[in-house]
């Protein structure tokens, strides 16, 4: 029988289980796919945690690539032996097989790996919604991303970069930034040492930028509202510091008449041609080059709880995956 990680209490990465599961045939809807890669991202330690809520007993991950081994009745957009990947849920990747709603799967271009299929999909898909869909970076706009050297980060900088975008990115070390200039930042920030705001405005003589994009949350909250210019955007769109406390909008008025959006990649593609439209401009940007994905980390699938400590403790830089 295959294996996969499960969870049957939520907490720290020692609640995670290698367990044999029953897979069985795919129901109709479904296709039945074969891991060659998994994802990990920063959301399967917030379902890991309990910060979101699960039904137990629960599978983990978000995010995989590997090969169709059957397809249940009414499904016509994979066959069998096709190289497929996805993102988002249901919650199960981080297993060896899964049956799996077949809408949710996306072909594989011949020219990307499984590796790449696997680091790219949630990351790439988040970046696509962020910077085409939730703000549309236009050529010209400065725009701050917040933890520049991780997995969205890297991705969003090149990006944005591509778009004609100026990237300010905020990163934590000399290696970090090191790694963030490489993939498009025009100016680097130390949060840890510098103050994010003021900073900003010396970078854009005053202005502020067009948007911020906020996967980290609680500690970077205020910082990134006072970086935005009048009208700006800020998308809060992580938690990895812990999630931002309640506060009155009436400070959005104060602060220059702000927008604020709370997005998930759910809503963004939970229409298939949606999925499609988001994918279709991932795979381009990719293919072309513009946007070259960072795989810094693997783990074997089984050492799960190894790499969601190293990814708490923000010892990974790009994208990590865990390998059957």
């Amino acid at each position: 029988m295959p294996s996969a990680i499960r969870i049957h209490q939520t907490g720290g990465p020692e609640v995670m289980r290698w367990e044999e599961v029953d897979v069985g045939d795919p129901a109709p809807g479904e296709a039945r796919v074969r891991h060659a890669a998994v994802g990990l991202n920063y959301i399967d330690t917030y379902h890991r945690s309990g910060l979101y809520p699960l039904a137990l007993p629960s599978g983990l991950g978000m995010e995989g690539a590997g090969v169709v081994e059957a397809v249940g009745a009414g499904v016509a957009n994979v066959l069998p032996g096709d190289r497929v990947a996805y993102a988002g849920g249901p919650l199960g990747a981080y297993s060896e097989v899964r049956c799996m709603p077949a809408d949710r799967l996306l072909k594989l271009p011949d020219g990307l790996d499984f590796h790449t299929g696997a680091a790219m999909m949630l990351q790439g898909l988040t970046s696509a919604y962020l910077l085409r869909r939730t703000y549309r970076v236009q050529s010209g706009d400065a725009v701050l991303i917040h933890a520049a050297a991780g997995g969205v980060g890297l991705i969003a900088c090149q990006w944005a970069k591509a778009l004609g975008a100026t990237v300010i990115g905020t990163v934590s070390s000399e290696a970090k930034a090191a790694l963030a200039q490489a993939h498009g930042c025009d100016h680097i920030i130390f949060y840890t040492r510098e103050d994010v705001a003021r900073r900003v405005r010396e970078l854009t003589h005053g202005e502020g930028v067009a948007v911020v994009y906020d996967g980290v949350g609680k500690d970077t909250f205020t910082g990134s509202l006072d970086s935005l210019r009048v009208r700006g955007m800020m998308v809060c769109f992580g938690n990895a510091s812990g999630p931002v406390a309640p506060f009155d909008p009436l400070l959005l008025s104060q602060k220059g008449s702000l927008f604020i959006t709370r997005p998930t990649l759910m809503h963004y593609t939970a229409k298939r041609d949606e999925l499609e439209a988001l994918g279709t401009e991932l795979f381009a940007v990719v293919s072309s080059g513009q946007v070259k994905i960072e795989v810094n980390q693997s783990y074997a699938l089984a050492d799960a709880a190894a790499a969601h400590r190293d990814l708490e403790a923000r010892q990974t830089t790009g994208s990590t995956i865990l390998l059957p």
